[in-house]
């Protein structure tokens, strides 16, 4: 085959779909002499493990050594008295090294002082999605005989962190469990789904499998067109369920800003949710606006507004997506299984702020009032809907924006028309508007326009905001 991009055609559904390797991304780094890569497996050869261990340390973040026993690693630069990640891939389709590996490696060692290795198990990975599952108690073992090394080395156990992407998630779990959940802490990007959906905590990863176990979901809309036969061995796809400490559910953990919605985008459409879990982490380690998220009992309560801070459970320190330790979570014992939600842009950094908004009617209503608000920095809209029942006083909402809140100069309102289509709805109502910036654990932090807000059914109107920076 020459080299460059190359393409493989497959029938999914009655689709023929394209997958280009190779011909996306940022370009791979030119190996160098005396430096080891990922292997390369047949798209059938999936039986065998053939398992490498590849270290990267900072001051060569781009040559991975190949490492076996204890002697490898006192002669390829490990530092023991440092912290150490292990990065666990998941199933791969095609046999080939993950995309994203390189990057990930390099962020890594740029954002924390350690050694990192990453684990090359593409050959047990290749083929057909439930072979792959077959093979994570073999390889868990022999990860496991690994890092008993590297405490033969002084290496503690709390020193180890685990990051594992959907199937390697599970594998992530695995090793933990065998170490009675002392490593330090394990962390899944979108852990996968089939097979372990309904699995016992002994068979997936879960908050007693580490010191601290999170879990970032981007992909767990079963209700999603599926392919049929083979292409169903592809569906690496993620938990619905919570598996760890802190739970981040991106964007309700559904269909992500900037992802296909049609299933006729072909590989995009399956893959893109899942590994936006992935890019985040990336993300967050390269930059450093926060990527907070907000404990709450549903994606639908955090959007309405019922859930404005972190003091039940954490204790008001809300978790952040990154290296923070234990997600920036400062409570002990640390509670289990805790949903959390954030949303996000559609490309990187990802950050969003997130504000609450609130409209107080003057007069009560025998029907439910919707309307529209919109926040307006330079060229940037942000917007979001407030419904404020019937026979009550006021709704209330979440907006997320891209942009600092003192950025914001104007909000817009639509008070939404009760869809007379025979005549023209001319329904006025007068309230007043208010916002803070999330997390609120103060009330007195809300600001409120000076002047009550007149709206007319499907009229725009516009107000000055002037918010200071936080």
């Amino acid at each position: 085959m020459p080299p460059g991009p190359w393409k493989s055609c497959f029938w999914v559904g009655g689709l023929l779909l394209w997958l280009s390797v190779g011909s996306s991304g940022d370009a791979p780094p030119t190996p160098q002499p005396n430096c080891a890569d990922f292997q390369s497996a047949n798209l059938f050869e999936g039986t065998d493990l053939k398992v490498q261990f590849l270290l990267f340390v900072p001051s060569n973040p781009s040559c991975g050594q190949l490492v076996e026993g204890s002697s490898d690693l006192q002669n390829s630069g490990f530092n023991a008295t440092l912290g150490t990640k292990l990065i666990i891939h998941g199933f791969r389709v095609l046999g080939t090294k993950p995309s994203w590996i390189d990057k990930f490696i390099r962020t890594l060692l740029l954002a924390t002082n350690a050694n990192v290795i990453a684990v090359d198990w593409i050959y047990g990975s290749t083929g057909v999605y439930f072979s792959a599952v077959k093979n994570v108690i073999k390889l868990s073992l022999e990860i496991s005989l690994f890092l008993n090394k590297l405490l033969v080395l002084g290496v503690s156990e709390s020193s180890i962190h685990i990051i594992g992407v959907s199937l390697g998630a599970h594998v992530g779990g695995m090793v933990g469990q065998l170490f009675g959940g002392q490593l330090g802490q394990i962390t899944g990007l979108d852990p996968a789904g089939p097979e372990y959906t309904r699995a016992s905590v002994e068979e997936r990863l879960d908050a007693g499998d580490a010191l601290f176990v999170e879990a970032i979901h981007t992909d767990t809309d079963n209700r999603k067109p599926k392919p049929t036969g083979l292409f169903l061995a592809m569906l690496d796809l993620g938990i619905r369920i919570p598996v760890g400490h802190v739970d981040y559910f991106v964007n309700g953990g559904q269909d992500q800003p900037g992802c296909p919605t049609f299933f006729y985008a072909g590989y995009s459409y399956l893959i893109c949710d899942h590994m936006r879990a992935v890019h985040l982490y990336i993300s967050a380690l390269e930059n450093s606006c926060p990527l907070m998220a907000f404990p709450c009992a549903s994606y639908k309560a955090f959007l309405a507004g019922r859930c404005l801070d972190c003091f039940n459970p954490f204790l008001l320190s809300c978790p952040r997506i990154g290296l923070v330790e234990q997600g920036g979570v400062k409570i002990e014992p640390l509670p289990k299984e805790v949903k959390v939600y954030l949303l996000t842009t559609s490309s990187a950094p990802y950050c969003m702020h997130h504000s609450l908004v609130e409209f107080h009617l003057k007069e009560l209503r025998n029907k439910d009032t919707n309307i529209e608000v919109t926040f307006l920095s330079s060229n940037v809209t942000s917007s979001s809907k407030i419904t404020i029942p019937k026979q009550q006083r006021y709704g209330k909402g979440i907006i997320a924006h891209a942009t600092p809140q003192c950025q914001i100069n104007q909000v817009k309102f639509k008070f939404q028309s009760s869809n007379r289509v025979w005549k023209k709805d001319r329904t006025t109502i007068i309230g007043k508007f208010c916002t803070a910036l999330l997390p609120v654990n103060d009330r007195e932090k809300m600001v409120c326009l000076p002047e009550p807000v007149n709206l007319q059914a499907s009229v725009t109107v516009s107000r000055d905001l002037n918010l200071a920076c936080v």
